[in-house]
This record gives structure tokens, C-alpha cells and sequence, in this order.
């Protein structure tokens, strides 16, 4: 059966008809917010702390927009007669966004968890040079970072939180032996105190014999 003349246009209007019944969802932005899923890929921040310059983010990055400036630093021995050892100590770690792709590789290949996503969006520039980043503001990122998810009821302790948990429990229970040891200590000064009286005190006066023949037989 042939087409019937019209019918596309037809259908066409119907549609933009039920469209202009239905509630609009445009968000006026900037004066409302975007409700953006917690894994959105807004900016790049740097725990410091994390870092130990091993150059993996910056070699893997598709774009080398990450530039990283570090220098090496001799830490002395730990023990008596041990070697000194050297360690990287950052000076720069900078992220020029103006050529970033957002693809998420340096984050994916950081062995220390140095980087993370922030689902923040507003920051962008008059002038392109601003919209490097160094390690200051990287930083400053970090706060806006979302918590993790909640793991599955039934799911595994992460390995970190187990040994975190074991160390804290450790060192409570060894608090709880210094505690209980100088308790112990305390209560055993006491006793020995009471015990011997005090240097310089006199000597309780035993009483003195009756003489033979009073105040008993002879």
C-alpha cells in the first residue's frame, strides 16, 4: 500500500504537539546547577603526599601536557651502620588543561594513587595560560574530590583499612600494657612504702620488762 500524502508531516506534527504538553528541563545554568553523577570528569587533582615522581603520568600521557620537575635528596641511615639512601623530592607537577583531553590514563596508571577526578567544571580562562594548573592548584582541586563509593555488603575489606585497622588496634593494646605496667608499678611503691617506714621516723618503743619478782612469779 502506497504511502499515504502527508502522513510523515502528519506524524511530525503529533510529535512536536505531546512535546509542547510536557514540563520543559532545561536548567538555566549558571543560576541552577548541573546534577552531575559523582564520576564525571571535570579536573585533575594532585595529593602530594602520594606522589613519588616516578614519571608514570607523564610518559603515559597522550598529550605530555604534565610537566614534572623533581630533584634527588640523601636521606641518612635509619640504624647505626646502615647506608644512605637518596629519594626523589618533587619540585614542579603542572597539568596544562588547554591540551588535556580528559581521557583519565595518568590516573589509571598512577601505582600510588597521586591523582583523582573532581567532577568540578568552572574554571575556565580568558587567557589559554592560565589554564595550567601547577601543584599549588592541583592541591586545591583535592578538596572537591568525592568521597568513594560504599562497598558491597558482602564485599572484601580493602587491604589499606584491614592493615590500618590492625595497626590501630595494636597500638592500643600496647597503651593498654603501659597502662596496666605502671598501674602495676604504682600499686607495688605503695605497698613497699607502707611497709618500710620512712627514713629519719622513730622507731616504735617496745615496752619495758618488768623486773624479776613484780608484776609476776618469781
Amino acid at each position: 500500500m502506497p504511502p499515504i500524502p502527508g502522513s510523515g508531516l502528519a506524524k511530525g506534527l503529533a510529535v512536536t504537539l505531546r512535546t509542547m504538553t510536557k514540563k520543559t528541563v532545561t536548567r538555566q545554568y549558571p543560576d541552577a546547577q548541573p546534577e552531575l553523577p559523582p564520576r564525571s570528569r571535570g579536573v585533575i587533582g594532585l595529593f602530594e603526599e602520594n606522589c613519588t615522581v616516578c614519571m608514570l603520568c607523564a610518559r603515559e600521557c597522550p598529550d605530555w601536557c604534565i610537566y614534572i620537575d623533581s630533584h634527588k635528596e640523601t636521606v641518612p641511615a635509619a640504624a647505626p651502620g646502615g647506608r644512605e639512601r637518596s629519594r626523589n623530592v618533587l619540585d614542579r607537577f603542572a597539568i596544562d588543561f588547554s591540551l588535556c583531553m580528559y581521557c583519565g590514563i595518568c590516573i589509571e596508571v598512577c601505582p600510588f594513587d597521586a591523582l583523582f577526578w573532581s567532577p568540578e567544571f568552572e574554571y575556565a580562562e580568558t587567557d589559554i595560560r592560565e589554564l595550567t594548573h601547577e601543584r599549588d592548584k592541583l592541591r586545591e582541586w583535592m578538596w572537591t574530590v568525592p568521597a568513594p563509593p560504599a562497598l558491597d555488603p558482602g564485599a572484601e575489606e580493602p587491604k589499606e583499612i584491614a592493615a590500618a585497622r590492625k595497626a590501630v588496634e595494636k597500638l592500643a593494646a600496647a597503651q593498654a600494657q603501659e597502662q596496666v605496667q605502671a598501674r602495676e608499678k604504682a600499686q607495688a611503691g605503695e605497698q613497699a612504702q607502707a611497709a618500710d617506714p620512712a627514713p629519719g621516723a622513730p622507731s616504735p618503743e617496745r615496752p619495758a620488762s618488768p623486773p624479776p619478782g613484780e608484776g609476776g612469779t618469781a
